[in-house]
C-alpha cells in the first residue's frame, strides 16, 4: 500500500468511526459527495473565467487544481469505504486503461 493509499484509509476509516448510519447509508452519501465536490469545481472554473457577474473573478486556476484534487480524493475514499481493496481495485481498473486506450492508441500510432 502505498503512502497515498495509507492516508486514504486512515480518512476512510475516519468517516467510518464519525457515523452511525447503516453501511449502505454511509457509501450513498461518500457517492453522493463526490457530486458534491465536482460542483466545487465548476464553481471555482467559473470562478477563475470571471463569468458570474456578481463575483467577477472569484477563484484562480490554483483554486481549480485544489477542488480537482478534493474529487480525486473524495473517489478514493469512496472506493475505499466500498471495499478494503481499494488499491487492487483501481491498480487493475488502470491496467484497464492502459490495456484498452493507450496501447491501442500507441499500436495505431506505430503503423
Amino acid at each position: 500500500m502505498t503512502d497515498t493509499w495509507q492516508t486514504i484509509a486512515r480518512l476512510a476509516g475516519r468517516l467510518e468511526e464519525h457515523s452511525t448510519l447503516p453501511r449502505e447509508q454511509r457509501i450513498l452519501l461518500q457517492l453522493l459527495k463526490i457530486q458534491e465536490e465536482a460542483g466545487e469545481v465548476a464553481e471555482a472554473v467559473i470562478g477563475a473565467m470571471g463569468q458570474n457577474p456578481r463575483k467577477g473573478h472569484s477563484h484562480t486556476w490554483k483554486d481549480v487544481e485544489a477542488e480537482v484534487c478534493d474529487v480525486i480524493v473524495t473517489g478514493m475514499v469512496a472506493l475505499t469505504r466500498m471495499n478494503p481493496e481499494a488499491a487492487t481495485v483501481f491498480q487493475r481498473h488502470m491496467e484497464g486503461l492502459v490495456a484498452r486506450d493507450l496501447n491501442e492508441a500507441e499500436g495505431a500510432a506505430a503503423q
